[in-house]
């Protein structure tokens, strides 16, 4: 009897990849077979990033295939609103070409695509091959809750009718019970955007084709747990949680890194004292001026504790030239600097007192999963909205404030981590989330149950 054969299709960025890798991997477990389909710069990063490379193509294991994205080798990625046009017309018709290749060679045809909410773009391919369509929701439902509500945000007065979604004034505006505070000043769509008015309307295009993904979808499932997120569920009731998926992976390994991890960090964790280190990492977008990773360094030398900090190659311009004069020969001792590294292992490690984090979802679930605090650093898109969940909803963190100039000072640093690492309470708070969160992926947890009803409608 043939396995189940699925493709799926994230979008070609870190914090897409490796939620549907996860997903993958439990769809492999229950006896599906799984092709991964990544954009071939998107695949090189992820094959470079893998510690064990001799498992990929076996029969038990996720196959990964690439296509090409469009663009030349030096154009930046990172810039959606440049780029999305160009990438979803290559993607869709590679894509399609690709699943035709796999149906004529094959014995196990491709019956369902799993694609990502961002990757809608794929949806035609769908359909036009006649096969089963699952939107895969990787951020918190709270941002897929926002995006469904741009009608009626537009008919209260809240944002313009000029394509951009552009705010009438500053506020705060929140969904519902039990929902983030939204800034009208930083929303998804406006923050991803820029000043650039052009950007900022390819992007709202982009936030209406997320949803048509999920509308048009045989299946809806995402990344989340009622409990974490129930007024958001209350606005979004078709969608499924099946996670934290990486909580419930129980083995505190990842894969779908673009860097290689350091490993080594971790044996220098084991030499630190209980939950006394700040771990600090900002995930693969994020980007600080040089003023600005001068005051977090100096910051951190300040709170004379020791710390675990992910310093990319790319997080600021050239930054073993950024670091103060004499940073690193005065912090030696108590630190570890480091260019990417095994998150889920360093956040599960008892030596960890803290998550200075940039609030991407992967790491919320990651940081909330290991009853791990946190000091919030949003960059931009969703990241607000989870830190709103982490300060004001879930009470497990606190929030950084910037000074006249926009800098967070080393000042504001300390201050924030002696108050967090000060105040038992969120840890006790976090710890009862992670119980929750945990319990959500056990048997008769509700995100198993969600998983289990899903792998029976995939076998049926």
């Amino acid at each position: 009897m043939s396995r189940p054969h699925i493709l799926a299709v994230p979008y070609p960025a870190q914090g897409h990849v490796i939620p549907l890798l996860g997903l993958s991997r439990h769809l492999v477990k229950h006896g599906c077979r799984v092709t991964f389909i990544n954009t071939e710069h998107t695949h090189s990063r992820v094959i470079n990033g893998l510690q064990e490379k001799s498992c990929i193509g076996d029969e038990n294991e996720i196959r990964f295939l690439s296509i090409p994205d469009g663009l030349e080798p030096r154009e930046d990625r990172n810039d959606l609103s440049k780029v999305y046009d160009k990438i979803i017309q290559v993607m869709s018709e590679k894509l399609q070409e690709l699943v035709e290749k796999i149906n004529r060679e094959e014995d196990e045809k491709i019956f369902c695509l799993i694609l990502d909410g961002c990757a809608g773009f794929t949806i035609p391919v769908a359909e036009k091959m006649k096969i089963k369509k699952v939107a895969f929701w990787p951020p918190a439902v709270a941002s897929l809750a926002l995006f469904n509500n741009i009608p009626k945000l537009i008919d209260d007065g809240i944002i313009r009718t000029d394509g951009k979604g552009t705010p009438i004034k500053k506020q705060i505006i929140q969904l519902a019970q039990n929902m983030p505070g939204i800034d009208c000043t930083k929303l998804i769509w406006t923050s991803v955007g820029g000043e650039d008015l052009a950007s900022q309307k390819r992007m709202f295009e982009v936030i209406n084709n997320c949803v048509q993904a999920g509308q048009a979808a045989d299946y809806l499932i995402c990344n989340s747990a009622y409990d974490l997120e129930p007024g958001a569920f209350a606005l979004v009731p078709n969608i499924l949680p099946i996670g934290p998926l990486l909580a419930s992976n129980g083995q505190g390994n990842s894969a779908g890194s673009f860097w290689p991890e350091d490993s080594a960090c971790l044996e220098w964790l084991d030499q630190q004292q209980p939950k006394s280190v700040i771990y600090v990492a900002f995930g693969s977008f994020t980007i600080l001026d040089k003023t600005q990773f001068q005051e977090l360094a100096l910051g951190l030398e300040l709170t004379d504790r020791p710390f675990l900090w992910v310093v990319r190659p790319d997080i600021t311009d050239e930054p073993n030239e950024a670091y103060p004069g004499g940073f690193q020969d005065r912090v030696a001792r108590r630190s570890r600097l480091v260019g990417w590294a095994p998150q889920q292992k360093v956040l599960s490690h008892p030596s960890i007192a803290c998550f200075f984090s940039h609030c991407g979802w992967n790491s919320t679930l990651e940081g909330v999963s290991n009853g791990v605090p946190f000091l919030c650093w949003p960059y931009f898109a969703d990241q607000f909205i989870d830190e709103s969940y982490i300060c004001d909803v879930w009470k497990v963190g606190l929030k950084l404030n910037k000074n006249e100039n926009g800098i967070i000072t080393r000042e504001e640093i300390k201050s924030k981590v002696d108050q967090v690492l000060g105040d038992e309470s969120f840890k006790a708070r976090v710890v009862e989330l992670q119980e929750s969160a945990l319990k959500s992926v056990k048997e008769g947890g509700q995100s198993h149950r969600n998983f289990k009803n899903f792998i029976e409608w995939i076998k049926a």
